[in-house]
């Protein structure tokens, strides 16, 4: 490993480590060795970590000094073992500190920020405040606080004739309540003692009567900068309005033309880069050292857009549908090139940029 340079992707499980391999290893430098590892691989006493790489035709597992940057793609909350790499290894060389976003606290710090006009109001749930903001926003929607695919998100809205309609997923009401008292007791049953908040009901512009969702992909590039890689278009299921379990994944060059006029689209280009750009610096602020998330745009009756939701593990699976090689290089390629720039610095301390 003479003049190669150690660049090591922490994964949940062992089982994950040559399937990452496989997506990353081809776009590194050649003076980068590449291994990958999960938690349960690192022997702290000895400071060497039991990792996979590549060796020959095949794969390899070994015994690897502690490597010069950790690319995290762990589905982790807590920062303990990030931490402590950081400890061993040096500060700001392991990104992506945490993934798993805690929502409430996502909205209290991009709210005071310069992408507040596109943030939707929201609330930590209270089943008291619930009737009072029922009856301002009319549609809500109701979601964990730590959530992905939008599992456990309630749509909840006030009929003109004084129903409340509750849905998961699909637009068809699961449940229907008479009133408020009655929509409490039917949440108090299925929230449990799991904490939630309560987002402002966007009403959403549709396509060809479809829901549908706009994914800004941030990634910093091989100076350290933050640089959208892609924008996408996923499309929910006729008669649903969760965009993660989407039926339809499109390039949004090809679907902004649609929903914009000819005067608007460049305004709102403009708009997606200025948002994703906003929401990544204040959530890396905040968080620490990042070096990916996803921004979700959804556009409203106006064509005014709206940040709900951000993406700590975008899961790039999504770009499946998407043909073209230098579309999937681009992916992959560029959190090995923020690893290789974060490895080039001695002192350890980016600009966030």
């Amino acid at each position: 490993m003479e003049n190669l340079t150690l660049i090591a992707i922490m994964v949940s499980t062992r089982s994950s480590r040559e399937r990452t391999l496989r997506l990353y290893q081809r776009y590194c430098a050649p003076n980068i060795r590449l291994y990958a590892f999960c938690p349960d691989d690192m022997i702290w006493s000895e400071r060497r970590i039991i990792g996979l790489s590549r060796y020959k035709d095949g794969w390899k597992q070994r015994a690897f000094p502690f490597p010069r940057v950790v690319y995290n793609r762990c589905f982790n909350k807590k920062t303990a073992t990030v931490q402590r790499l950081e400890e061993a290894i040096g500060k700001n060389k392991c990104f992506n500190v945490i993934n798993f976003f805690n929502k409430w606290y996502l909205y209290n710090f991009l709210k005071p920020s310069v992408v507040a006009p596109y943030v939707p109001d929201t609330f930590l749930y209270n089943r008291e405040a619930l009737p009072a903001l029922l009856k301002r926003y009319r549609l809500m929607f109701i979601k964990p606080l730590h959530g992905s695919m939008g599992k456990f998100v309630y749509r909840i809205e006030w009929k003109e004739n004084g129903e409340i309609h509750v849905a998961m997923h699909s637009l068809s009401a699961t449940y229907i309540c008479a009133g408020t008292e009655e929509l409490q007791t039917l949440l108090d049953k299925h929230l449990g003692e799991q904490r939630f908040l309560i987002q402002q009901g966007i009403r959403s512009h549709l396509l060809s009567q479809r829901h549908f969702d706009i994914r800004v992909l941030m990634q910093k590039n091989g100076k350290g900068e933050w640089a959208i890689t892609n924008i996408v278009t996923r499309f929910a299921h006729r008669r649903f309005f969760n965009t993660a379990v989407c039926e339809a994944v499109a390039d949004a060059a090809e679907i902004l033309p649609v929903i914009f006029e000819p005067g608007e689209i460049g305004e709102s280009a403009r708009t997606l880069e200025a948002a994703s750009r906003g929401a990544a610096q204040a959530a890396e602020t905040q968080l620490g050292l990042l070096g990916e998330l996803s921004v979700d745009f959804i556009v409203d009756t106006r064509k005014k857009l709206w940040i709900i939701e951000l993406n700590g593990k975008p899961h790039k699976s999504v770009y499946s549908d998407l043909k073209g090689i230098a579309f999937e290089q681009r992916i992959y390629r560029r959190p090995m090139e923020y690893a290789a720039y974060l490895s080039s610095l001695e002192d350890g301390v980016p600009q966030h940029k």
